[in-house]
Formats: C-alpha cells, sequence, structure tokens
C-alpha cells in the first residue's frame, strides 16, 4: 500500500502554468477585440446573468464580425495576387 500523500504541483511547475498563456485569450488577442472581450467577461461576472451584458455582447460580436470581414479581404486580396502570378 502507498502511504505517500498524492502529488501535487510544485511551485515552480504553478508559475509556469499561469505564465502560459491562454489559447482562447491568445486569439482574442490575435483579432484585436481584447478590450470587448474583458468587458464581457467583467459585466458577466459583476452581473451573473449574460441576459444583462447585451451592450457588452453586442460590441463584442461587431468587434469580431469586422475583423473576420477585414481577414476574408486579406485572403481574397493574396487569392488573386497568386492568380495574377501564374
Amino acid at each position: 500500500m502507498d502511504t505517500r500523500s498524492p502529488q501535487r504541483s510544485t511551485p515552480t511547475k504553478r508559475a509556469k502554468e499561469e505564465e502560459e498563456e491562454d489559447p482562447v485569450d491568445a486569439m482574442i488577442a490575435r483579432t484585436g477585440c481584447t478590450a470587448q472581450h474583458h468587458a464581457v467577461q467583467e459585466c458577466m461576472a459583476a452581473q451573473q446573468d449574460w441576459r444583462r451584458c447585451q451592450a457588452q455582447v453586442q460590441a463584442f460580436r461587431a468587434c469580431m464580425a469586422e475583423r473576420q470581414r477585414q481577414r476574408a479581404e486579406e485572403l481574397r486580396g493574396r487569392q488573386r495576387s497568386g492568380s495574377a502570378d501564374s
């Protein structure tokens, strides 16, 4: 029978885990919509009801939609320039 205590993370391991950025946060940071995302998170933490945060949700949604539109334009531009090279 093993009498050792369950394995716990060491302070160094915990610090490394905290330093690593959440993949979702990293993705949102690349969109430029971090401020809107944080506003949604703060509202939801304060209100405990996403329905009361619709202004923040809509602002975040609009920011993400604009970024998606810009990204689609960039890709179309690359495709056009790529086909012009052929």
